[in-house]
């Protein structure tokens, strides 16, 4: 056990080592706290001080142990873990700051059940500290998100109500698989009823979620995180092919798996996809990736590389006088 933790931290881990195993003696925790048997003793006292009733026996059984009925804290957790819980929160919902936002007001609750030296640290890093948003990101309703995991979890088919990015809006029925979190952003993993085939949706872009009473059977093999990024890029309303004078593999790490799916090709490698929104998949994607390439396939990607290379090349261009 690292020797910089407070006498604090020691007596919280002495009270889970308690739980775990009641009849603990002295020497017993000294040992598992890396102390000597008398920090060991004080440890306890301090437990005792808080208000949580330990016992303690004599003889070949005896030790200590919680007392039959003893009601420990709701939450019970470290300096360092109580400062990285709102670190962490504070990273992923900037807006936790906040006093009307819900995950704030959640996040009250848990510095308040604190022990009071914790609290009165993890309470002043809330309050001075500031996030930025990750404009990124995009952050789901969580009454969506808990119906569609509560659907994962039963393994019950939904009818989705979906918006996409371009406006468009389509109801479907799909038998989710996994909850996946990606780099800030939210997805569902499914099967599409109405695609027949695999999709990820967008937990923030889903408008309605109603369980049925259909039930589904998950592939017995699926691995949620690579099922996803294979099929990011897949089932959009625009079709995409962009070739590359270059080999796949120096290609390969300039590639989203949101774009599509890198093929061998004559001339290098050819990028196979779908999307939803051409303006971004060419000026935020393709713009970035540092090789020659075309767009064979597309009519709305075409137009949106069209648009990017007009206004570039009007940058360009020389100016009067």
């Amino acid at each position: 056990m690292p020797s910089d933790l407070s006498p604090t931290a020691r007596a919280l881990r002495a009270l889970e080592l308690l739980q775990a195993r009641p009849g603990t003696t002295a020497e017993q925790l000294a040992e598992r706290l890396g102390v000597t048997e008398r920090a060991a003793r004080r440890y306890i006292g301090i437990l005792r001080e808080a208000g949580i009733q330990v016992e303690s026996s004599r003889g070949p059984h005896g030790g200590y142990r919680l007392r039959r009925g003893t009601r420990l804290p709701p939450i019970v957790f470290t300096q360092a873990e109580a400062l990285g819980l709102v670190m962490a929160v504070l990273d992923g919902q900037p807006a936790a700051t906040e006093a009307d936002d819900p995950v704030g007001t959640a996040l009250d609750k848990v510095i308040q059940a604190l022990p009071e030296n914790v609290g009165r640290q993890a309470a002043t890093l809330r309050e001075h500290a500031t996030a930025t948003l990750d404009w990124h990101s995009a952050r789901p309703d969580p009454a969506i998100t808990s119906a569609l995991v509560a659907a994962v979890a039963a393994r019950h088919r939904v009818l989705i109500a979906y918006r996409s990015e371009t406006g468009n809006t389509w109801k479907t029925e799909v038998d989710p698989w996994a909850v996946v979190v990606r780099h800030g952003r939210w997805y569902l993993l499914c099967h599409s009823h109405r695609a027949a085939a695999i999709r990820t949706y967008r937990v923030d872009r889903v408008r309605t979620v109603r369980q049925t009473a259909h039930e589904f059977d998950p592939p017995a093999d699926l691995d949620p995180v690579a099922a996803l990024e294979e099929n990011l890029g897949t089932g959009w309303e625009f079709p995409t092919r962009v070739v590359f004078d270059a080999p796949l593999a120096e290609v390969a790490p300039w590639i989203r798996p949101p774009m599509g799916r890198l093929q061998p090709s004559e001339d290098g490698c050819a990028l196979v996809g779908s999307t939803s929104n051409p303006a971004m998949y060419a000026q935020e994607w393709l713009a970035t990736v540092p090789f020659a390439f075309r767009v064979e396939g597309g009519d709305e990607l075409r137009a949106a590389v069209a648009a990017v290379a007009t206004r570039f090349a009007a940058a360009l261009a020389p100016q009067d006088g």
